[in-house]
């Protein structure tokens, strides 16, 4: 895992919301893929601190959250 700022070295990367997004500027992430690492951001920061993980990571963790209890899912 590794921490950079969003805005350097990765300007061709396509950033998208999730689709549970809505459009009234809470809290959202944006994620942009590529083979070897999944890159997070905060949509409200888009040059701050991002986060990024491998594949491998990335699936563990979207697989924790769908086994969450649904009332935690908001």
């Amino acid at each position: 895992m590794e921490f950079r700022h969003a805005g350097r070295g990765n300007s061709t990367l396509k950033w998208f919301k999730s689709t549970y997004s809505g459009s009234g500027g809470g809290d959202c992430i944006e994620i942009a893929l590529t083979p070897t690492t999944i890159h997070i951001r905060d949509s409200k920061n888009p040059t701050g601190p991002a986060l990024h993980v491998p594949p491998d990571a990335w699936a563990a963790f979207i697989s924790f959250v769908n086994n969450l209890p649904k009332a935690l899912h908001t």
